[in-house]
């Protein structure tokens, strides 16, 4: 499988491959939602045979509790006197169960659920459908880029039984697949923003809630908890998304650019893709675009600007036999090649960072805007050496 990023590390085959939830396959495309078609002329089951079905699992059922009871009595211990006697308990630790996690989730879907909109998007081979969410009262909404497109306008709905509402494209930035929609709050209504979290301080088992609009159906709350960080998906344009969250919070094509909030509802990633393994149906991974990425992103495309991101041009993969990124190969005219890095060389420090892994090589550059200069440390033929690079822009193109 070729890299996703040539600042990051190359990768072999996975046993699960990575479904945009709305749009393509990584690796092949993904069928397209259809409803099924009405069965008129099916024949419905007898009920009397569906009974006797039912009587049959239920007998079985019985038995098994029957077998698991007789069992349990057969362990008992008898006293001097012949009378039974029941087995010692092992101790249970002291105190409640918790807070009932369906309570958190019906109160975070009626506070959140209002600011959670369908989009749809007019396109030459048919039209498609994601999610969005309010984050001001100005109109201003936010999605996938992938949902988008290169479209300039987008209609939401927001409320299942409500009219459809033209928006404007804004801006949209296919590396971090983000895009930003306006709609007029005069045409939309009152409009209740969702508040954004600090998705640094989002932790492995805090409670996760995803809301949207899978498979064309009416809005849908899952639930689930964040099952891992610093995870790593493909953009559209190719590109490798940083420090996404993993969710087991069920969700299907059709929720992309919705919401996944925490037990506050706040906003702490934006749903973007799940993991498949030759099927378009939900295994329990899923991935959110953090909100830190929206917090930064999003102003700029309000503004009407271009992210404008620097690159160093490099295929990298694990140094062998310790710390280090290898560069695996290098853009050809890019910054590094123009340089003079070559294939083979041991990359250690970047702009001042270690470089331990090659994920290592993309975050010491991932802030610093094109045309900076950085020095880049290497070891080739068992001699350390150094160069000084200018970045350049980042191609919008799959590199």
């Amino acid at each position: 499988m070729s890299p996703m990023n040539p600042e990051h590390r190359r990768r072999g085959a996975r046993p699960a491959r990575r479904l945009w939830t709305d749009g393509p396959e990584v690796v092949e495309p993904a069928p397209a939602y259809v409803a099924p078609p009405a069965e008129a002329d099916a024949v419905p089951p007898s009920p009397g045979r569906g009974r006797r079905r039912l009587r049959r699992v239920v007998a079985g059922g019985a038995v098994a509790l029957v077998l698991v009871g007789a069992g349990a009595l057969g362990t008992a211990a008898l006293r001097d006197d012949g009378a039974a006697e029941a087995p010692a308990r092992l101790p249970a630790v002291a105190g409640g169960v918790g807070a009932d996690r369906s309570a958190v989730v019906r109160a975070v879907y009626a506070a959140a659920s209002p600011s959670v909109v369908s989009v749809r998007v007019e396109r030459g081979t048919g039209a498609a459908s994601g999610t969005g969410f309010v984050i001001d009262r100005d109109g201003t909404i936010v999605t996938n880029a992938h949902v988008v497109g290169e479209a300039q306008r987008a209609t939401v709905r927001l409320d299942d039984n409500g009219d459809d509402v033209p928006a404007d494209v804004v801006g949209t930035d296919p590396s971090s697949d983000l895009a930003v929609l306006r709609v007029d709050p005069d045409r939309a209504g009152a409009l209740r923003p969702l508040p954004l979290a600090d998705s640094d301080r989002v932790r492995v088992g805090d409670t996760a809630i995803a809301i949207g609009y899978p498979l064309g159906l009416d809005r849908t709350a899952t639930s689930g908890i964040v099952s891992g960080l610093e995870r790593e998906i493909q953009a559209p344009n190719g590109y490798q998304i940083d420090e996404v969250i993993q969710t087991d919070a069920p969700i299907n094509p059709g929720n992309s650019g919705g919401p996944l909030l925490d037990a506050r509802g706040r906003v702490i990633g934006v749903n973007s893709q799940i993991a498949t393994a030759g099927s378009a149906g939900n295994l329990g991974i899923g991935f959110a675009v953090p909100v830190n990425t929206v917090r930064e992103v999003v102003p700029r495309l309000q503004r009407g600007q271009t992210v404008r991101r620097a690159y160093l041009g490099v295929e990298t993969a694990p140094a062998p036999g310790g710390p280090g990124a290898v560069v695996a190969s290098v853009v050809a005219g890019g910054p590094a090649a123009t340089a003079g890095l070559q294939p083979g060389d041991v990359l250690r420090r970047v702009d001042g960072r270690t470089i331990g892994q090659p994920g290592d090589v993309g975050e010491a550059v991932q802030d610093s805007r094109p045309g900076d200069r950085v020095t880049v440390d290497f070891v080739r033929g068992g001699q350390v050496e150094s160069l000084t690079i200018t970045l350049a822009e980042r191609p919008q193109g799959t590199p």
